[in-house]
């Protein structure tokens, strides 16, 4: 069975977010299962959901809420392996309640955690997790590192090439 990343949300208003961590697994060719999960709403699908996601061969899950945001916390209690919260942006306190709600975990129950609306990294985190024993998979995380590297590069030239303001004209 190929190694697979859960990627739970407590809402279909996180997907945008969260979207972002299917992208980067998908580039990464990491397979992987997205659904939208309450652990207040539907507390015992969510918890038949982290209770068997080991079985259905997750190494990983990705949990992104916002608010309160029980949901990386009560998978990481579940759920033996790695967890990776992503604290999604709210609109009362901006994402610092979600924040600090995924980050304060009690000492035992330990949950991975990116920045705010930070579902790119948490995808990246997932797959550099499973590259520890998929070397085609760290091949590709390099390659993806080495294309970064060259973006900037090739911005740092036109910049230099051009100068400040054309180069700002140019962005807007």
């Amino acid at each position: 069975m190929a190694a697979k990343v859960g990627i739970i949300m407590g809402s279909d208003s996180d997907l945008p977010i969260m979207s972002k961590a299917a992208e980067i697994l998908d580039l990464l060719k990491v397979e992987y299962d997205m659904t939208v999960i309450s652990a207040h709403r539907m507390p015992d699908v969510f918890f038949d959901y982290a209770k068997s996601a080991e079985e259905k061969g997750y190494k990983v899950i990705i949990a992104g809420a916002g608010g309160a945001a029980h949901l990386p916390g009560m998978s990481a209690a579940i759920f033996p392996m790695p967890v990776i919260g992503v604290p999604i942006m709210t609109k009362a306190l901006g994402g610092v309640d979600s924040l600090y709600s995924i980050v304060q975990m009690p000492s035992g129950i330990p949950v991975a955690t990116v920045a705010i609306n930070g579902a790119l990294n948490a995808g990246l985190l997932a797959a550099k997790i499973l590259a520890v024993s998929d070397p085609d998979l760290l091949e590709r995380i390099k390659a993806y590192a080495a294309s970064l590297k060259d973006g900037v590069s090739a911005k740092a030239e036109k910049l230099e090439k051009l100068g400040y303001e054309a180069y700002m004209k140019e962005m807007n």
